[in-house]
């Protein structure tokens, strides 16, 4: 998918509209998710190559993206993606990278004034970036008519009172003031904490152990359903098997119980899966197997 392009498709009565900011190789596939042996890549390499493993070089390809959700007349972004020209040492990636969502949406037809509400799965820096923007050095939100819905946990642990996530990463802290604090000083957060419900279609839950409050938004409208898991899922092969947690998880095996639950549901109900960082159709469907689950059918 071209990095420009938009992907729209709908939930029932909800449109979902997919704006990427970057796809492509990311790190090494064993590195990404340690607990997912080299035979288990190439078990499953017809699924996973083109678009989510280049096996000769052994790398998994992700995306930074932010998903746009209407729903009930109001404007939702699902993440926000690394932000530009932001001080993250710990990560080359991510480090002063140049980057343009709000120009994005408003080419895809979003006006970042008219978004109304912004969800962060979870406060990492790949989804709280475009949170906040520069103007005349100070960070200010950049959705300045938009609340904000933070997960309690993740803000009492990144933030001040839990030492910046312990104070393990300069990163985490650099995170915090410059797309979370201001937030808090605009007067425009809403921490929640076991559900929040946003209308009559949407629905905040808990799914921790990637980050303490890690979260899942679920979509049900005219019988149609699905679910943006957040970084429950880096790469397909975590579908194929569920058990293996990715190296950013604080908690891995509460982070495979997590996803072990949201995708059974997932399955049973018809839901479609909407990752944070899939590149190729970036969602799709999934049906239970043996080991854990198949890829049932991509989004189109």
């Amino acid at each position: 998918m071209a990095e420009d392009s938009v992907q729209k498709f709908l939930i029932g009565d909800v449109e979902v509209l997919r704006i990427v900011e970057w796809q492509g190789p990311v790190a090494p596939a064993r590195r990404l998710v340690p607990d997912c042996g080299p035979e288990l890549w190439k078990e499953y390499e017809d699924q996973l190559v083109p678009e989510h493993w280049e096996p000769s070089a052994d790398l998994a390809v992700s995306a930074l993206q932010t998903w746009v959700v209407r729903s009930a007349g109001r404007t939702v972004l699902v993440d926000t993606g690394v932000g530009r020209d932001r001080e993250r040492p710990g990560n080359p990636l991510f480090h002063r990278r140049p980057g343009d969502l709000p120009g994005r949406l408003r080419r895809a037809g979003v006006d970042p004034g008219e978004v109304d509400l912004v969800v962060n799965t979870h406060i990492h820096a790949d989804h709280c970036g475009w949170n906040t923007h520069d103007v005349d050095g100070e960070w200010v939100p950049t959705f300045p008519h938009a609340r904000y819905l933070l997960p309690a946990p993740d803000d009492r642990h990144f933030g001040p009172e839990g030492g910046y996530a312990g104070g393990v990463r300069v990163d985490d802290r650099l995170l915090y003031e410059d797309s979370i604090a201001p937030v808090h000083r605009a007067g425009q957060a809403v921490l929640w904490e076991d559900t929040h419900r946003i209308d009559e279609h949407l629905v905040l839950e808990p799914a921790p152990g990637h980050t303490p409050g890690s979260s899942v938004l679920r979509v049900d409208s005219r019988g149609e359903r699905g679910v943006f898991v957040g970084d429950l899922l880096h790469s397909p092969v975590q579908i194929l098997r569920p058990e293996c947690s990715s190296c950013f998880c604080l908690d891995p095996r509460q982070a495979a119980a997590s996803r072990q639950r949201v995708l059974e549901r997932a399955a049973a109900e018809g839901e479609l899966v909407v990752p944070a960082h899939f590149a190729g159709a970036g969602a799709l469907e999934v049906r239970k197997a043996r080991h854990g689950f198949t890829l049932h059918r991509w989004a189109a």
